[in-house]
C-alpha cells in the first residue's frame, strides 16, 4: 500500500524567482520562471504547489490570477498569500493579490486588491518585505518610474527618454495594511537608510526588520541594517564583530528563534553562485559560518522558510549564473536543521522508516497518535520511492552510455 501512495506525490517544477511562504504544516509556492532554449518562460500563474514536508501536491486556483511572473514578493498574514509586484514580459508590476490558504473547500481563488485607500509603491521586482503587526512592509527593489517620480529613494540606472521613464533601485519604505486595506508611505524619523538596492533579503525579529545585501549598479553588499518598525528609525549599517559574509545577492536571511538569523547562499561580487550558510546573533552581534554544509548544492534567487520546528526549508532557485549562464534551475527542496528534532518528531521519523518491522504494531496505537504515525509512513514511502526512481534512472543512463 506504502508504495502504490508514494506513485501519488510529484514534484514542483524546477523554478527561481518564486514565491514560497510557509502557513500551519504546509509550504507553498507560486510563480517564477525557468529558461527554455535561453527563453525565459514563466511557470502557470494558476498553479499553487503544496507541500506537507516532502510531500507535495499541486492545485489549480480560480479567480483574479496575478499575472505570470518572476521576481514578485510574497508573504503570509493570517492565512493569506499575499502577492506584490514582479515582472513580465510586459514589464514591471505594482499590482497587489491575495489568496486563502485556509480553504475549507479545496479551492484557492486569487483576489487582486483593487479598492484600497493610499498610494501604492511604483511598479518593481526583485524587493523585500517584512510582516509585522497584521501590516506589509515593503522595500527596495528595481524598478521604473516616471520623470515626475523621480526622488532620493531612487537610483537611476538607465532612461527612455522619449517616454521619460527611468529604470533603476529603490530604497523606500511602503506599508499595506491588511485590515485597513490601505497603503501608507511612513517617515523615517532618523537614521541612515541603506543604500538603495534590489535581489537584497529581509528578515523580522521582534521589532526590528532586518536587511542584509543585495545589488546596485554592478555593486554587490554585505552590509547589514535593520529598521524599527514601531518608531521608523533606520540603525544605519551596523558595525559586526569578526567574520562577515562576502557580498551577495539573490540570497536569503530567515530568523531562527529570537535573536537568530539564518543566511545562506545568493551570488557573489565575482559571479559565483554561493552554497555557504551563515548564522547572525543578534545578541553578540557576530556571524558564524556552519562548517558542514555540502559545497555542491550552491543556490540563488531561491526561496527559504522556517518549519515548525526550527528546520530552514529551501526550495528551487539556481546553481548558476543566471546573468551569464541560465539553465541551471532547481527543483530540490532543502532541509537545514538549525536546532534539534523534538523527542517526538524522532519516534515518529523512526517508526515512518521501519512500517514493515512494526505493522503489527502500528494499529494499536491512540488514534491522534496513530493519524501522525500514518503521515509519516506515507512521508518516508514517498522518500523511499523517489530514491529508488533516481536510482534507476541513473542506471538506465549509465547503460544507454555503455
Amino acid at each position: 500500500m506504502a508504495a502504490d501512495t508514494a506513485d501519488q506525490f510529484c514534484v514542483a517544477e524546477e523554478r527561481s524567482g518564486h514565491c514560497a511562504v510557509v502557513d500551519g504544516n504546509f509550504l507553498y509556492v507560486w510563480g517564477g520562471y525557468v529558461s527554455i532554449e535561453e527563453n525565459e518562460v514563466y511557470l502557470p500563474n494558476d498553479e499553487l504547489w503544496i507541500y506537507e514536508m516532502d510531500s507535495g501536491t499541486m492545485h489549480l486556483m480560480e479567480g483574479e490570477l496575478p499575472t505570470s511572473m518572476s521576481g514578485s514578493c510574497g508573504a503570509s498574514i493570517n492565512g493569506k498569500l499575499y502577492i506584490f509586484g514582479g515582472f513580465d514580459d510586459k514589464g514591471y508590476s505594482n499590482r497587489l493579490y491575495y489568496v486563502n490558504l485556509r480553504t475549507k473547500t479545496g479551492t484557492y481563488r486569487w483576489k487582486k486588491i483593487t479598492n484600497f485607500k493610499g498610494q501604492p509603491p511604483t511598479p518593481r521586482d526583485k524587493l523585500s518585505c517584512w510582516v509585522y503587526k497584521d501590516r506589509l512592509i515593503y522595500f527596495g527593489g528595481y524598478g521604473c518610474r516616471k520623470h515626475n517620480e523621480l526622488s532620493d529613494c531612487f537610483d537611476v540606472h538607465d532612461a527612455f527618454w522619449e517616454g521619460q521613464i527611468f529604470w533603476g533601485w529603490h530604497n523606500d519604505v511602503h506599508v499595506f495594511d491588511t485590515t485597513t486595506q490601505t497603503w501608507s508611505q511612513p517617515a523615517i524619523r532618523g537614521g541612515d537608510p541603506p543604500q538603495p538596492r534590489a535581489a537584497h533579503t529581509c528578515a523580522v525579529l521582534g521589532n526590528k526588520g532586518y536587511i542584509f545585501g543585495g545589488r546596485v549598479l554592478q555593486t554587490r553588499m554585505n552590509d547589514l541594517h535593520c529598521l524599527n518598525l514601531d518608531t521608523w528609525t533606520w540603525s544605519g549599517r551596523i558595525n559586526i564583530s569578526g567574520e562577515k559574509p562576502k557580498d551577495r545577492s539573490w540570497h536569503t536571511l530567515t530568523p531562527i528563534g529570537d535573536d537568530r538569523l539564518f543566511l545562506f547562499g545568493g551570488l557573489s561580487s565575482d559571479n559565483v553562485p554561493l552554497s555557504d550558510g551563515w548564522i547572525h546573533s543578534i545578541t553578540t552581534n557576530g556571524w558564524k559560518q556552519l562548517t558542514h554544509l555540502p559545497k555542491s548544492r550552491p543556490r540563488l534567487w531561491h526561496t527559504a522558510c522556517l518549519g515548525k520546528e526550527g528546520e530552514v526549508m529551501v526550495f528551487g532557485g539556481s546553481k548558476d549564473d543566471l546573468l551569464f549562464m541560465d539553465t541551471g534551475h532547481c527543483s530540490d527542496l532543502l532541509i537545514f536543521q538549525t536546532q534539534p528534532y523534538s523527542l517526538l518528531r524522532l519516534c515518529l521519523d523512526c517508526i515512518g522508516k521501519n512500517a514493515a518491522l512494526l505493522e503489527n504494531q502500528i494499529p494499536c496505537l491512540p488514534s491522534k497518535l496513530l493519524q501522525e504515525v500514518l503521515k509519516k509512513i506515507t512521508f518516508w514511502a514517498a522518500v523511499t520511492h523517489r530514491q529508488e526512481r533516481k536510482a534507476e534512472t541513473e542506471r538506465q543512463s549509465q547503460l544507454n552510455t555503455t
